[in-house]
């Protein structure tokens, strides 16, 4: 009995030694086991079917992720030959999203960064750095393109020299801030749709030598100003200007120079015999001119063409019209002209045309009859006794029935040149054909 208590007491005293232990690991395994749970429960989503439903803990906090970036648009970005294009691209793509009409499709080109490919666009060096590339050149002719307004897209081309948009179906008015475009020295916008005053922000331009705003809307004055810029092309024909022409008018350095179809009134003035260095051409047809002619038009030593015709004119010819050398086509049909036909006008010798019908004209000489029989001058309409296809008797006594005079009379018998010698006129070919001033009398591009 003594041994069985003392192992009894033995094995009692082991275990009370070997309890902590033993719990010890139980507890670690459990820990182990929960944590692995956990993990299972992290791993799993949600762990509805997983994890020990009856956790009241707190499910842990899921690991940081990297904010993503956005997702690509799968464009690759625009790379241009030339930051000057970089500059313009916006501009022309916010034209681009003003456009009304597009009947040809031009604007489906303007796409990418190859402005120098664009329909209607053209590159070439700058003037301000030869190994630069810039859009040179925008040339619209034709291209039936509609838009409310050129503001912010042709004030917006720093590096432009020349413009052309004829035919086309722009409005508005032209921004003052094409002032600022140091390169442009053509600008035409002929054959639109365009209104108010004329464009007066043409008038600080230094740069520009051809100015075209033909068959468009605009009205009032032409400003004096515009007569002393250094342009040698100026088309202001087929609008509505209602004014006097500008006393300075002959201070002009243009070389073709067309007013007509517009509603100028008053008289031609004097100084336009200063023009005589450069005016080869110019165009006063259609509108709505009065009195008398002034005999400095004979100074006009290198002009081709002057027509005046359809106006209010009135007075005699002066004898100063024999000076003007190389002229082919003088025009004054449809005025109010009378006495006799100068003879030293009918003896120049490159008149190819001498329209003189619808006056009242009273006589011709012999150099004059020369000319009526080889179909240069047409006197038509006139009261010249003897001649077929003339007014009426009555018509002739009514209209010299009022007295008319005109000033400086005796400047009419004045040869402001060496006298001309009365020889027949050559057979010419009329280079008239391809005038520049009679071809913008044409809507479409010249």
């Amino acid at each position: 009995m003594g041994n069985i208590s003392f192992h009894t007491n033995s094995l009692l005293c082991a275990i009370f030694i070997l309890l902590p232990c033993l719990l010890g690991v139980i507890r670690d395994s459990s820990a182990q086991i929960t944590n692995r749970e956990t993990l299972e429960i992290t791993i799993g989503g949600s762990g509805g079917s997983q994890g020990n439903s009856n956790c009241n803990c707190s499910p842990p906090s899921p690991p940081h992720e990297p904010e993503c970036p956005p997702p690509s648009s799968g464009r690759k970005p625009l790379v241009f030959v030339d930051q000057r294009l970089a500059v313009v691209y916006p501009v022309i793509q916010n034209f681009k999203n003003i456009i009304t009409s597009d009947p040809l499709g031009i604007t489906k080109t303007w796409v990418g960064s190859d402005i120098c490919n664009y329909k209607g666009f053209f590159c070439d060096n700058p003037p301000d750095n030869n190994t630069a590339i810039a859009l040179a050149s925008v040339d619209f002719n034709g291209f039936q393109l509609a838009a409310p307004t050129l503001d912010g897209f042709l004030d917006q081309l720093p590096d432009l020299a020349l413009f052309h948009a004829n035919s086309n179906n722009f409005t508005g008015t032209i921004s003052p801030k094409i002032a600022k475009l140091q390169y442009l020295y053509e600008l035409d916008i002929s054959n639109n749709r365009f209104s108010s005053i004329f464009p007066t922000s043409v008038l600080g331009m230094n740069s520009i030598t051809f100015l075209d705003i033909r068959y468009n809307f605009f009205t009032g004055s032409v400003p004096a100003q515009i007569f002393t810029q250094t342009l040698n092309v100026l088309f202001i024909n087929n609008n509505n200007f209602i004014s006097n022409l500008p006393s300075n008018l002959g201070c002009t350095p243009a070389r073709y120079l067309t007013l007509a179809n517009n509603k100028f009134v008053g008289p031609i003035p004097r100084s336009i015999g200063k023009a005589s260095a450069t005016l080869m051409e110019v165009l006063f047809l259609n509108n709505q001119l009065t009195g008398c002619l002034p005999y400095e038009i004979g100074f006009l030593k290198k002009t081709i063409v002057f027509d005046a015709g359809y106006n209010r004119l009135t007075g005699p010819m002066p004898c100063s019209f024999g000076c003007l050398e190389k002229m082919e086509q003088l025009n004054f049909a449809g005025n109010l002209l009378y006495g006799e036909v100068p003879e030293v006008v009918c003896a120049l010798g490159n008149l190819v045309n001498l329209s003189l019908s619808d006056n009242y004209f009273t006589h011709v000489g012999p150099v004059c009859w020369k000319l009526i029989k080889r179909g240069v001058l047409d006197v038509r309409k006139n009261c010249i006794h003897g001649l077929p296809g003339q007014r009426t008797v009555t018509e002739c006594v009514v209209f010299f029935w009022h007295p008319r005079f005109c000033p400086y009379i005796a400047s009419y018998g004045y040869i402001p040149c060496k006298f001309p010698h009365f020889s027949s006129p050559r057979s010419l070919t009329p280079s008239t054909a391809s005038s520049p001033s009679y071809s913008a009398l044409v809507r479409h591009r010249l």
